[in-house]
């Protein structure tokens, strides 16, 4: 498939698949938009998630932060971008409880792999009895350290421009620093998926005390302007950036 059409149905699909020009931003799925009736239809009619996916969500929204679980509508759709794009090395950068890290790994062919960067062990816990029961725990690799030390060991380790797909959900501060240590990792054609780009509405026009707004506010404006991009800012979850690179 030509690179130019293949972009054309990267955005096409997520269009499908997150209901984009049927219901204006509502927020994910698990929580601010479970009152949605179009975004619950759209769930309802596409989500197709592995039963060992379903119980870590049941698990997940145990924590009293379960909102930084990632939309499942979302998770799938960067499922089916990986698949798209024959991807074999990914990387998770905020991986929480693993439910995206698991999601992706579930996709990958045999051989490859998620290097999962976390930095609360209590969430990697969590995380790997669904690894293992799922049967992935190999295709797994966490890091519990921080997420700029991690990327920093990859490319020193001479792996810049060998990996598929990355997805940034991390401490939106270091967004910037994490996009671009991501874009020298990442090859030609690869994705780089950014979560809470919208931060529920909160980046336009942020407030000078803000600093976590203002933050996400100039990485927009960064990436629309970045010519080393193809670029894609959708409303599905908190608002996700698909950055395929040039």
């Amino acid at each position: 498939m030509a690179a130019d059409i293949k972009m054309f149905f990267c955005v096409g699909l997520a269009f499908v698949l997150t209901g984009v020009g049927i219901s204006a931003f509502s927020g994910k799925s698990h929580s601010k938009g479970k009152d949605d009736p179009v975004l619950q239809y759209v769930v309802n009619n596409s989500l197709r998630e592995h039963p060992v996916l379903a119980k870590l969500k049941l698990k997940t929204l145990e924590d009293p932060y379960s909102v930084m679980l990632v939309a499942i509508e979302q998770a799938q759709l960067m499922a089916n971008l990986i698949k798209l794009i024959n991807a074999n090395k990914t990387i998770e950068i905020g991986m929480y409880t693993g439910y995206n890290a698991l999601s992706m790994a579930l996709v990958l062919p045999e051989n490859g792999s998620v290097v999962a960067c976390e930095i609360d062990n209590t969430y990697v816990e969590i995380a790997k009895p669904f690894f293992k029961e799922a049967g992935v725990e190999n295709k797994i690799d966490v890091r519990l350290q921080t997420a700029v030390k991690t990327l920093n060991e990859l490319i020193e380790a001479g792996e810049a421009g060998t990996y598929d797909f990355v997805f940034i959900d991390a401490d939106k501060i270091n967004y910037d620093t994490y996009y671009e240590k991501s874009l020298e990792l990442i090859r030609k054609g690869g994705i780089i998926a950014i979560d809470n780009v919208l931060w529920s509405g909160k980046v336009v026009n942020p407030a000078p005390e803000d600093l976590t707004s203002r933050a996400l506010d100039a990485l927009n404006k960064k990436l629309h302007k970045d010519q080393r991009i193809d670029l894609s800012m959708l409303t599905v979850g908190d608002g996700l950036t698909l950055a395929f690179k040039r």
